[in-house]
């Protein structure tokens, strides 16, 4: 079904009305010449693109009503695309609206063709904003493993697979970076199994000394050493019929490895201070972000227990491997916190946006919010840009050091983006990206993609 394409003319001048009114062919135009007048006209019309006068009466010299017009319609559809008239050498006026949400201004006296350039291209970007919105939402409705917010074939591929081994009742090594979810993922493995109405443990390793890692995952009898005043239960028992997350399991020193394995081995378990086997039923999920193989291979980690705990090894991309992804989790921190924190609806300009999808995210998705969270408040009106990021020219550590090297890796992000967007058809990919699909599938072929 076409969408129907509203302009909205905001303009108390009777002449300039008809002339733009005129001016257009292929939109439902609808014109006002105040503010009530254009307000109304978005609750019932909800036009894609707005042209608007700032000098709008009773300030027909001024552009204070102008401004809190163009408030009033963000505040309503904070995704309309408003384009501002400023008077000739009034500059300042144009990029004070393009700070507080206008998407681009014209200069009076109008230049008829050179404005229908501009609510062409409004009318394209708000298109294409809306099927990727779509597209999104799709994506996001459908589930994905433990909550995760993925459009990335990589991650897709990760959360089909801990699918598939969920109801498997096997041990699962989750390996890859610090922030990339690991823990999230862990919980996707407990909520798909047969296990799901158990309790679901985490501990992470490396956060605990070594003097009580063994008391936390094993328990302890009453008197079992200066301060036990009473018994209690472990990690592995408070897991029983459950799933016990080991996070940075590489951290395990080497005498407490054995104990991990006769557990694995036998499905007993002693407390410390105390002799009586205790069966427990409990699944393992572990992860770590170090070289799991070197450690086994400099005797750090024993080789047995790492065949125990690893029947199913999977790997986990970083958010620089995962193109449309950061934009996409970007987008979602920003409403979560900025509901969170009460700060009105935030948005980001176009430079926040460039400077997240070239970023190289060395903590993944866990620098990501924090950059996001942080943003949201240091932002002065509702556009958060690249510095409240403090993503300068969006130039992540490791870039590409040619220019070749540059439309390369563009070119490689921009098909990765939109195959992830249209979840690997090629039609749609090819439309997302504005080329025919042979002309897509070249690229593919010489960059070496797959859908």
């Amino acid at each position: 079904m076409t969408t129907r394409k509203c302009l909205l003319i905001v303009e108390d001048d009777a002449g300039l009305q008809r002339q733009l009114r005129w001016a257009y062919e292929g939109y439902d135009i609808v014109v006002a010449g105040d503010r009530e007048a254009a307000i109304a006209a978005v609750r019932a019309e909800e036009p894609q693109v707005v042209t608007l006068d700032l000098g709008l009466p009773p300030d027909p010299d001024g552009v204070s009503e102008g401004f809190a017009t163009m408030e009033a319609i963000l505040a309503l559809k904070p995704d309309t695309k408003i384009v501002v008239a400023s008077g000739h050498g009034d500059r300042s006026s144009a990029l004070r609206a393009i700070d507080l949400g206008a998407w681009d201004f014209y200069a009076k006296p109008i230049d008829i063709d050179a404005l229908g350039l501009i609510v062409a291209r409004a009318f394209h970007v708000h298109a294409l904003e809306a099927e990727n919105r779509r597209l999104a939402d799709r994506i996001e409705g459908q589930a994905v493993l433990g909550g995760m917010i993925t459009a990335a074939p990589e991650m897709l591929k990760v959360t089909r697979t801990i699918e598939r081994v969920a109801p498997a009742d096997v041990s699962v090594m989750l390996l890859g970076a610090s922030g990339t979810g690991k823990e999230l993922l862990a919980r996707g493995v407990h909520d798909a199994s047969r296990r799901r109405r158990g309790s679901f443990v985490a501990i992470n390793c490396a956060a605990i000394p070594e003097t009580l890692l063994e008391s936390e995952l094993f328990g302890h009898e009453k008197g079992a050493f200066t301060g036990a005043v009473k018994t209690t239960e472990g990690k592995i028992e408070q897991a029983a019929g459950g799933t016990l997350f080991l996070d940075e399991i590489g951290d395990v020193p080497l005498p407490l490895q054995v104990k991990l394995l006769r557990f694995l081995q036998e499905r007993v378990i002693e407390r410390i201070g105390g002799r009586k086997a205790i069966p427990v039923d409990t699944r393992i999920v572990c992860a770590t972000h170090q070289d799991i193989d070197a450690m086994v291979a400099d005797g750090r980690f024993r080789e047995d227990l790492y065949y125990r705990l690893a029947e199913i090894v999977v790997r986990i991309p970083s958010l620089s491997e995962r193109p449309g992804d950061p934009a996409l989790l970007a987008r979602h921190f920003l409403d979560r916190h900025a509901a969170q924190m009460r700060l009105g609806p935030k948005r980001f300009a176009p430079d926040a946006l460039a400077a997240i999808e070239a970023w190289g995210w060395p903590g993944n998705v866990r620098e990501l919010e924090n950059r996001v969270k942080r943003a949201a408040i240091m932002a002065d009106g509702k556009a958060v840009t690249a510095a409240d990021l403090d993503l300068g020219g969006g130039e992540g550590p490791g870039g590409p050091i040619n220019l070749k090297a540059v439309r390369e890796a563009a070119d490689r992000a921009a098909i990765r983006s939109a195959l992830a967007q249209a979840q690997g058809n090629i039609s749609g990919t090819a439309r997302l990206l504005g080329i025919s699909r042979p002309t897509l599938y070249d690229l593919m072929k010489s960059y070496d993609l797959q859908p």
